[in-house]
């Protein structure tokens, strides 16, 4: 059980997670899961140790091997070689307030298919999670995960990815709701040429605590990493954490990297800590680099605006659209792009714009 000096949990507040690292069963009743697409993309359970379970996924902390360890049958999603889908797959899960579930999925692709998942979570509880995605050779594979929790709800997981030959992949993080919510997102790469996009939206309101860690492994040669996570802060003690880590080895020559993490601080009172890592084995490296910035309102962009007439309030809500846009419409889900929109309306009406008619 982790104490809060280790590096990995420094940041997160234990005390709150009430009970998500407890090595302890699923609660009667705590969670409802509801799958979206034909059934034969869910060909039913894997046991511990049942093949591709533990493929991409070996529990290294306490959160995911607590998920891990109490997860006796994990979801199995199959999408076989050379199958492209053009409507999204989904699993939906509900938890329920005041109990505790675990759960463990695993998301196969065949190579050469192309298809997109959407896990969505909602509800309340508190909620441990593994997602695992082996991503086959010559695969395209979107995973969307987005944590729109009630607001007392607490969830740790640990997603991974192993991506194959000339395989790519994207991962979308998204999280809106939840008191606690801490997610780690990993890619590592099974042949050369493999692809991966990690992509993340945040917003984080008056005392929710939302954390984002993630690690890409370059454990071989000409793969390409690119990372961009967007976060929002406002209202008194939010705080938001994003951790990029970036591990490029002595045998990945040739590869291209770049991580980037912004935070726009909306109102007084927030906190985000921002931590990239980049570390080299190997000089023969086609790029690599990363950044990192928060920052208030643009002064600028807000007096351009107000000496053309719009509003200050208005003006607050266009940067405020104008900042998550351009990563908004890299998720290529047309119906989940609007939804997000109509979100960050939402989030902004709690606070920054209460006297804006929306």
């Amino acid at each position: 059980m982790p104490t809060g000096r280790e590096e990995i949990w420094r940041f997160t507040p234990l005390k709150r997670l009430a009970g998500a690292l407890d090595d302890a069963p699923t609660d009667e009743g705590a969670a409802t899961y509801e799958t979206t697409g034909p059934e034969e993309f869910f060909p039913g359970t894997l046991a511990v140790g049942q093949a591709p379970r533990g493929r991409a996924l070996v529990p290294d902390d306490r959160a995911s091997a607590v998920a891990s360890s109490n997860t006796a049958d994990a979801l199995h999603v199959k999408v076989p070689a050379d199958t492209i889908l053009d409507e999204p797959l989904g699993l939906t899960v509900t938890g329920a307030a005041g109990r505790r579930s675990n759960a463990h999925y695993v998301v196969e692709a065949g190579a050469h298919s192309t298809f997109t998942f959407v896990l969505d979570h909602r509800g309340s509880g508190v909620h441990a999670g593994n997602l695992e995605v082996v991503v086959g050779d010559g695969a395209d594979v979107t995973v969307v995960s987005v944590q729109d929790w009630d607001d007392d709800a607490v969830h740790v997981g640990t997603h991974e990815a192993l991506v194959g030959r000339d395989a790519r992949f994207k991962h979308v993080m998204i999280s809106f709701g939840g008191s606690v919510v801490r997610v780690n997102a990993n890619a590592s790469y099974s042949g050369p040429g493999g692809e991966a996009e990690l992509l993340g939206l945040y917003f984080a309101d008056e005392g929710q605590h939302l954390e984002h860690r993630l690690f890409v492994d370059h454990d071989a040669p000409r793969t390409k990493s690119r990372v961009t996570y967007k976060g929002a802060l406002q209202g008194d003690k939010a705080h938001t954490v994003w951790v990029g880590n970036v591990l490029i080895r002595k045998v990945a020559e040739g590869i291209d990297t770049y991580e980037e993490n912004r935070n726009l601080v909306l109102t007084d009172g927030c906190q985000a800590d921002s931590i990239p890592n980049l570390e080299i084995e190997t000089g023969e490296i086609a790029g690599a680099g990363h950044a990192s910035a928060t920052a208030r309102f643009d002064d600028e962009q807000l007096f351009y605006l107000r000496s053309r007439g719009v509003p200050e309030e208005e003006a607050q809500r266009l940067v405020v659209h104008g900042f998550f846009n351009d990563l908004i419409r890299k998720i290529g889900i047309p119906a989940l792009e609007q939804k997000l929109m109509a979100t960050v309306e939402t989030e902004l009406a709690k606070n920054v714009l209460k006297d804006v008619a929306l």
